[in-house]
């Protein structure tokens, strides 16, 4: 492991070997490297039980394990054990498929062509935008998506969900993703390095990985999931098992209010978010730091029913423009399918 990794995560989190170096992939995932575990806090009364999914070391996903620990989900009747799925979109899909866990936050667009498929999952609430962003040395000529025209792009996976997510944002700046940038894969804990050596011209990463190599390199914002064709766009949603949900419905709604709850609470107090993420996983920034990338994300929105539809509606429009969505899908057909209007 490099000597950026070992400042980037915590010994205790480099143990459960969460990121390894040869990368984080869906066929590391099933070969078990990734050690998967499960996270539960000591609860009284009658309460439902339900597995929850959750990328423990994305930053954006900390709130989770605030509001488990916080004793939020058990205010809202819930009796909640966090399943670790990895920082693949493949293992969140995974993780549900195999009952490892009944719900869950993933990347919207990790959730889209899986259920394309005919994978049996509703989304059902939004929890905030913001966690990805496109880096480049501060002296790059490189300010806008359009410039990375001929570039070479570092991301940890051939289907990085930060790959995913600006294939969408080039094409919508006039650019084929697949034929007008080039895309090489580093270990997780190398992008960095990459763009250092001269391999790669810009990074796709997520936070808190994006925010530390500004830190560390003083590398250069070109774009991130705020902006740009992502501005007021929702990022990461909660996903059920369908036939779970049909059988759990008030469950579901308890775990969508809890969110609510969790998410809202984030927005106005990010430091004590931040300081349960120091000192629970460890992940090598400072508190102050910590607190300034939970501060950045939009927590302080939210989306249900027809804001949710709208938003599963557009993320089948943005992958039927990189070809990862069939030409013949009907994104509003489908939206509708799939989203459920959980406090109606």
């Amino acid at each position: 492991m490099s000597q950026q990794s070992e400042t980037m995560l915590s010994r205790g989190l480099s143990r459960r070997g969460l990121i390894k170096a040869a990368g984080v992939t869906a066929i590391a995932a099933t070969a078990g490297v990734i050690g998967a575990r499960s996270t539960r806090y000591a609860i009284a009364g009658n309460l439902i039980p339900i597995k929850l999914e959750w990328t423990e070391v994305a930053a954006c996903h900390s709130p989770v394990g605030f509001g488990l620990a916080k004793g939020i989900y058990a205010k809202h009747g819930l009796d909640v054990e966090l399943f670790y799925q990895g920082a693949s979109g493949q293992t969140l899909i995974q993780a549900l498929a195999t009952r490892k866990a009944e719900a869950g936050p993933g990347l919207l667009y990790d959730w889209l062509k899986p259920i394309e498929q005919g994978f049996d999952v509703r989304l059902f609430a939004g929890s905030h935008g913001g966690c990805q962003s496109i880096l480049v040395k501060p002296e790059s000529d490189i300010t806008t998506l359009t410039d990375l025209k001929g570039k070479t792009i570092g991301t940890f996976d051939v289907m990085s969900p930060s790959r995913v997510a600006f294939s969408v944002a080039l094409a919508k700046a006039g650019l084929n993703p697949e034929t007008d940038v080039t895309w090489k894969v580093f270990p997780f804990d190398l992008v960095a390095e990459g763009v250092l050596k001269g391999e790669a011209d810009a990074v796709a990463h997520m936070d808190p990985w994006a925010y530390s190599y500004e830190k560390l390199h003083g590398f250069r914002r070109v774009a991130d999931t705020q902006t740009g064709s992502f501005k007021d766009r929702v990022c990461c949603v909660l996903g059920v098992n369908g036939d779970y949900y049909e059988a759990n419905r008030d469950a579901i709604k308890r775990v969508a209010a809890a969110n609510l709850e969790i998410h809202q609470y984030t927005a106005k107090h990010p430091d004590e978010v931040a300081k349960w993420y120091f000192d629970t996983l460890k992940p090598g920034l400072s508190l102050e730091d910590l607190t300034e990338v939970l501060a950045a994300f939009t927590y302080h929105d939210h989306w249900f029913g027809k804001d949710l539809l709208k938003e599963v509606r557009i993320g089948y429009e943005d992958l039927k423009l990189t070809g990862v969505i069939d030409a013949s899908t009907d994104p509003e057909e489908i939206a509708s399918r799939i989203t459920i209007d959980i406090f109606a």
